[in-house]
């Protein structure tokens, strides 16, 4: 049975570019890695609703935080199998994004922390009720917000149809989330966590020394 390693932190944090090292090295190890990222806006049309009303197309439901959390959780459940079949294949599973990432941005438009009521509904939500599989290690790749709205933004110039949508734009949320994860992480919260800094160049070898046992 494969690992499933989650890496999580804002909009702008460089999770894909971690997660593109990460999996380049492991290969380099011989393990086998597949890899997704949440929201599947290609694939699930949960997922697709949730692009629409971040966009602004789909009237008041982005005002509905629960609305947009069983959207997003709906996404996950939808990929349950694969990721299960994922994980009796292969060594490691690397997701960008997983159920933390939901109980932080719903939390953090609450103005609830991360042990509040919102938290504990999305456990209940994707774990009990959807049956998602568990991480063996969630990766907060940790950057202050402004360093992360500027590479938002940066990516913004750089591909006109990668505007940024509702919570990207939202400095306040932003903040607010990264406080949450960052409670999340130190409580444990689903299992262990990994905080990198992701200000500048991200070390790898805390990520491989959980995976072997170091």
């Amino acid at each position: 049975m494969g690992k499933l390693v989650v890496i999580e932190g804002l909009d702008g944090a460089g999770k894909r570019t971690l997660a593109g090292a990460l999996t380049a090295e492991l290969a380099e190890r011989g393990a086998k890695v597949a890899t997704g990222a949440f929201p599947r806006y290609e694939e699930d049309v949960h997922a697709e609703l949730v692009r629409d009303a971040l966009h602004g197309r789909l009237g008041d439901l982005t005002d509905s935080v629960h609305g947009m959390s069983v959207l997003y959780a709906l996404d996950r459940r939808g990929a349950a199998d694969r990721i299960r079949a994922d994980l009796a294949q292969y060594d490691v599973v690397l997701l960008d994004r997983y159920i933390a990432s939901n109980a932080a941005y719903g939390a953090a438009r609450l103005e609830q922390g991360a042990r509040g009521e919102f938290v504990e509904w999305v456990r209940a939500l994707e774990v009990d009720r959807f049956g998602l599989p568990v991480p063996d290690l969630q990766v907060l790749l940790r950057v202050p917000t402004a360093v992360a709205a500027d590479r938002a933004a940066r990516r913004e110039r750089a591909d006109a149809e990668r505007a940024r949508d509702l919570y990207e734009s939202d400095g306040g949320l932003q903040r607010r989330c990264s406080a949450v994860y960052d409670d999340l992480a130190a409580d444990g919260w689903l299992g262990p966590w990994e905080v990198l800094d992701g200000s500048a160049d991200v070390k790898i070898s805390p990520i491989l020394d959980r995976l072997y046992g170091r």
